[in-house]
């Protein structure tokens, strides 16, 4: 039993107008579901991914206007890294991205790939980073991007940590995970790299130091969990029980319709979860249509007419570039 990568990252935005645009527009990424919290069904649940959403190739938003602004320190995921095809692909990327006023910090080497470093416009920090051309999602052909210089998915995500000893055991001896490597960060701290199932991009976790005192806290511009893969409901179980037995404080397992899910936190406090790899988001779509209407699971179907009244209609705001 082996946890195959990343499988989804969930985060926090105040303006779901605004992020459809930048993700969509700017970013390329195909809105391949537009639904609601299950647990906040007065909040849009927004998944961008690749032609279909393959598990691995989704950053997602729950819609919190009044959530605050994020506080990055201890116990959260400070970046999101996401993955291009190519050096050359960086360097395209570098030039769109200013064309469209997004400040950057240019390509440079960590953790011995290329990598861009950026911020979506209400903060979130994200980066790019060339993958090699390793095996990944298929860029949507629809996109604003071309494909082959499309966003893949997901890379890695960094988790800040004051002490990573109990996270890293965390995640060798209950998770699975090897320790991949080790790179050394702007202000001289190191931070290590772990890997799970084939090892490479769409598998890592970074685990960053963090000892600035700062009280942290999820909101606006930041990361509410991550999610990782694993490919049926059998081994889905048998996780669960794998993470009860560890000591590990675990939900049961939760029908998201879409994949089934768990939930528990790491040491530190970020919130992790166990997702499968189906059925997937054309389970109740047209796979042509994806992400064009409210779609809602069967069992908040009879209550569609409600949540749709709660909800204010996403109208994606135009990016303007300076050429």
């Amino acid at each position: 039993m082996e946890l195959g990568g990343l499988h989804h990252l969930t985060a926090v935005t105040g303006n779901p107008s605004l992020n459809v645009g930048f993700y969509t527009e700017v970013l390329g990424l195909r809105l391949v579901k537009k639904t609601v919290n299950q647990d906040d069904v007065g909040a849009y649940h927004l998944f961008y991914g690749d032609e279909i959403g393959h598990p691995g190739t989704e950053v997602t938003f729950f819609d919190w206007p009044f959530a605050g602004r994020t506080v990055r320190g201890p116990g959260t995921i400070t970046t999101t890294s996401l993955r291009v095809p190519s050096r050359d692909a960086l360097e395209w990327w570098a030039k769109r991205l200013s064309d469209f006023g997004v400040a950057h910090e240019g390509i440079a080497e960590r953790a011995g790939r290329a990598s861009i470093s950026f911020a979506d416009p209400e903060g979130q920090r994200l980066e790019l980073v060339e993958d090699g051309g390793a095996p990944g999602g298929t860029p949507w052909i629809g996109a604003t991007v071309p494909a082959e210089m499309g966003i893949k998915g997901l890379h890695a995500v960094h988790v800040a940590v004051t002490d990573p000893g109990p996270t890293s055991t965390l995640l060798t001896d209950v998770l699975g995970f090897r320790k991949a490597g080790t790179y050394r960060l702007a202000d001289g701290a190191e931070a290590v790299v772990f890997d799970v199932g084939a090892g490479g991009p769409g598998t890592e976790v970074h685990l960053v130091p963090h000892h600035n005192g700062v009280r942290s806290r999820v909101g606006i511009g930041g990361v509410h969990h991550v999610a990782f893969r694993t490919p049926n409901d059998e081994e889905h179980a048998a996780w669960r029980e794998k993470l009860a037995e560890a000591g590990v404080a675990v939900t049961g397992i939760i029908n998201r319709f879409y994949f089934h899910s768990i939930y528990f936190r790491e040491p530190g406090g970020v919130l992790f979860e166990i997702a499968t790899d189906g059925p997937g988001f054309a389970s109740d779509e047209n796979p042509e249509h994806l992400g064009e209407r409210l779609s809602l699971p069967p069992f908040l179907e009879d209550r569609r007419a409600r949540i749709e009244a709660g909800l204010k209609p996403i109208s994606p705001v135009k990016m303007a570039t300076r050429t």
